[in-house]
């Protein structure tokens, strides 16, 4: 069985608190009760969520309590201060360490290939059974890693700019490079990013990350070394993350890791505008018209 890793530390914070959360179903479901039931239909065994430990009894009550009986689930906790032995986290630093330093929390709880996510990314049934796959058959493997690639004229939103991570992949479908493009939208019927002032079109397929990346086990271990060396650097910097693209790519740059990128047809949704919410609930309620979900996901 695969685990899945479920970054939420920042639901509280974006939310003022889990009670204000969003559902985004007549049922009251979150976009992230999606992701669970997506993740047990693609034969992950166990998921891990990692939060802010100043909202885990509203996350027990609100949010875990409805997988009882569904699957087995950790939570761990992201904190500033949890850093490596000699660092002491500033004073003044209030913003998390990263994606990275996030994942980074689920080491004690994780022993088997692990997929990771967004909490409040919607990602499509088909992109968890085709990681799930892969990642299953990387047992008792190390430093071969994967990623999901999304088409990126299916990650758009109708109502601004979108900031991805356009990946560049070789002729056996590895990743060679993960570049951050901001901007990106639709002019005229063409997919453009507006970086540095200038227009360049993308084309329809090219890969996107949307952070669903997979992992084997030691990918802790490199994370850790790794997130010393980054703070030797950005200890003073208070507004300095460690985020996993930037993992990601010192280790395939070294030559540390490979990284599979996995295709998929799926949708993603999510919400960058406020004016994005209307459009995921119409989307939501067209696949459990169509069957794809149950009206209750949990049955209670």
């Amino acid at each position: 069985k695969t685990t899945l890793v479920v970054m939420a530390a920042g639901m509280g914070s974006r939310y003022g608190g889990l009670k204000q959360i969003d559902p985004i179903t007549e049922n009251g479901e979150f976009i992230v009760d999606f992701s669970v039931f997506d993740a047990i239909r693609g034969g992950f065994g166990k998921v891990v969520f990692v939060i802010r430990k100043d909202f885990e009894d509203d996350f027990r009550k609100l949010v875990l309590s409805k997988y009882e009986g569904h699957v087995q689930t950790e939570v761990v906790f992201q904190s500033v201060d949890n850093l490596p032995e000699g660092f002491t986290c500033p004073e003044e630093r209030t913003k998390p360490w990263g994606t990275n330093h996030a994942v980074m929390m689920a080491a004690k709880v994780i022993n088997e290939p692990f997929a990771v996510i967004n909490a409040d990314d919607f990602y499509g049934r088909e992109a968890y059974v085709t990681i799930g796959d892969y990642l299953r058959t990387l047992e008792g493997s190390s430093s071969k890693y994967c990623m999901v690639g999304y088409q990126v004229s299916k990650t758009l939103s109708e109502n601004g700019t979108v900031s991805r991570g356009v990946c560049t992949v070789d002729g056996d479908g590895n990743l060679t490079g993960m570049v951050e493009r901001t901007q990106i939208e639709r002019v005229n019927g063409t997919i453009v990013f507006h970086d540095n002032g200038d227009d360049e079109a993308l084309a329809e397929n090219t890969p996107v990350s949307m952070n669903l990346f997979g992992f084997t086990p030691d990918y802790f271990r490199h994370s850790k070394a790794f997130f010393t060396e980054f703070l030797k650097e950005n200890i003073d910097n208070l507004k300095s993350e460690f985020f996993i693209p930037l993992m990601v790519n010192k280790v395939i740059t070294d030559g540390t890791a490979t990284m599979r990128v996995l295709s998929t047809t799926s949708n993603w949704f999510g919400v960058t505008y406020k004016e994005d919410k209307p459009m995921l609930m119409a989307k939501i309620e067209e696949l459990i018209e169509a069957g794809v979900y149950p009206r209750n996901l949990w049955g209670k």
